[in-house]
């Protein structure tokens, strides 16, 4: 198809200040066009649809119609002119080439009320994770930091809410405050997908949990599922609580781990299929003993290797705080299978910089 020079001209007359859309096409002039390689006569086209009265246009910034040249196969609408003389690779910014151009306010978002989640349901824990922080920096990270816990290598699954619900129970004093800090676990399955969550309510100093008489209380689907540091193939950890877990992690960092937060649920606890070796956090009381030979049983039923590890103290904290974590990584070393100490343990002169 020729070009001259007066088929490369642009008609601009009609075009107005009542006519935006007109106006995109005035400044975005087939001569500027022609650089891209559209055609003339499909230049042509579109601003006689871009200069036709308001009336006959809909009302949209893509209102022109889409046009075709038949000689060279060309097709678009005015947005794609603007989209290849601007070299906008995406309609989110061509529409703020449009809307910058035309003075126009971008649109305000526009938000679907979501109806109510069911009070402890799954989709209440998946919220409340959602709206809460990350850790760093945060009352949470001091209340970890006063338990002797500094590392925090793989704890997305650890969130912090600054002001979360609390609902006194009757063992709580009438003047009990209805809003506390509070550290927030997300509870998950094997898959990864949100079940549950954990909520732990903290004093605003960090130094510990708050003066409720419940600071602990879980929401979700629990049973079989925890809180998990790390993607577990061939070996893992498992414990009771989400400090013990992590004073575990203080000194075997790459190893991954799960908090089953009650011992019921550690002996409920569902094991990945891949898992060739279990370690599994024995707290000193009746109840951890039990869930710990209960989990172990399982695990050696579906060909598990399942190890004890055992604290010198009550668990595996109280050793962190009161022996150091030179101390708990000797401790643990003896307890790991030989190929695991390599691959796991953090090396003295790591532990005594972090002590």
């Amino acid at each position: 198809m020729g070009r001259s020079d007066q088929s490369t001209a642009a008609p601009t007359a009609g075009l107005s200040d009542a006519n935006p859309i007109g106006g995109i096409a005035a400044r975005f002039s087939p001569i500027r066009f022609l650089l891209t390689g559209a055609a003339p006569s499909l230049v042509r086209s579109w601003q006689r649809s871009c200069a036709a009265p308001p009336s006959k246009k809909r009302s949209s910034l893509c209102s022109t119609a889409h046009k075709c040249d038949s000689a060279t196969g060309q097709h678009g609408d005015l947005l794609d002119l603007i989209a290849a003389n601007q070299r906008l690779t995406t309609l989110h910014d061509t529409l703020d080439e449009a809307r910058r151009f035309l003075a126009l306010p971008r649109p305000e978002p526009r938000y679907e009320p979501q109806p109510p989640a069911p009070p402890g349901s799954p989709e209440a824990a998946r919220r409340l994770f959602a709206m809460s922080e990350p850790l760093r920096g945060t009352v949470a990270e001091a209340y970890f930091r006063s338990r002797g816990i500094t590392a925090f290598r793989n704890c997305t699954s650890l969130r912090f809410h600054p002001r979360c619900f609390y609902r006194p129970d009757r063992d709580d004093s009438p003047e009990v405050s209805e809003a506390w800090p509070a550290l927030i676990a997300a509870v998950t399955d094997l898959q990864g997908t949100i079940t549950g969550a954990h909520r732990t309510w903290l004093d605003p100093s960090g130094t510990g949990k708050a003066p409720v008489s419940t600071p602990r209380r879980a929401m979700g689907d629990l049973l079989g599922h925890g809180v998990r540091f790390g993607v577990a193939h061939d070996a893992m950890a498992a414990g009771e609580g989400i400090e013990t877990v992590l004073s575990l992690r203080s000194v075997l960092n790459d190893l991954p781990a799960v908090a089953a937060l009650s011992a019921a649920h550690l002996a409920a606890l569902r094991l990945p299929p891949t898992l060739r070796r279990l370690y599994i956090a024995n707290d000193a009381d009746a109840a951890g003993r039990h869930a710990a030979d209960e989990l172990r049983t399982r695990a050696e039923a579906a060909g598990i290797e399942a190890l004890p590890l055992t604290p010198r103290l009550g668990d595996f904290n109280e050793d962190l705080v009161n022996l150091g974590a030179v101390e708990l990584s000797a401790n643990l070393r003896v307890q790991l299978a030989p190929e695991d100490v390599a691959r796991f343990v953090v090396n003295k002169l790591t532990l005594a910089e972090t002590s």
